[in-house]
């Protein structure tokens, strides 16, 4: 796990962690690659991993009425794939794939949410790092919808 650690302090996620919280961290990570086109997770599928985008493209997609797919969002380095490893009922409230072939670090959801009980400073780090995501995201789609309806 030693090789991770460097790319995972050089995460924008990760910025200013303290050391003792990154190193229970570490112990949760492991080098994923999804290839062009793969599914990382669908919609209501157990979520029980996040990812940090080291290198690639991938699309957050809704399901439609119809059953169709809509990107919502598309993310790239340095940004991070995945939250409902941490808000119960743990389900993936979005639709995950690699637009190209994606380099990513992968955290054990399961391992992060044992070891946040355990350590409660711990959590709230993460939790506050994951609320800045959801408002960008939020914030985002905002934006995206404003654009869709021509401001109106």
């Amino acid at each position: 796990m030693t090789d991770l650690e460097p790319i995972l302090k050089a995460h924008p996620f990760f910025h200013e962690l303290k050391q003792e919280h990154f190193d229970i961290i570490l112990g949760c990570a492991s080098n994923v690659r999804f290839k062009e086109g793969e599914i990382i997770f669908r919609e209501g599928d157990e979520a029980n991993e996040f990812y940090l985008i080291r290198q690639g493209k991938v699309a957050i997609d809704i399901t439609t009425s119809n059953h169709h797919f809509v990107t919502i969002q598309t993310l790239l380095d340095g940004e991070i794939v995945g939250w409902s490893w941490l808000i119960p009922p743990h389900r993936a409230r979005f639709h995950c794939r690699a637009v190209s072939d994606t380099r990513a670090i992968a955290l054990d959801g399961k391992c992060l949410r044992e070891k946040c009980e355990t350590n409660h400073d711990l959590g709230y780090e993460l939790l506050k790092r994951l609320a800045k995501v959801f408002t960008e995201r939020l914030e985002n789609t905002r934006i995206q919808l404003l654009n869709i309806c021509g401001g109106k």
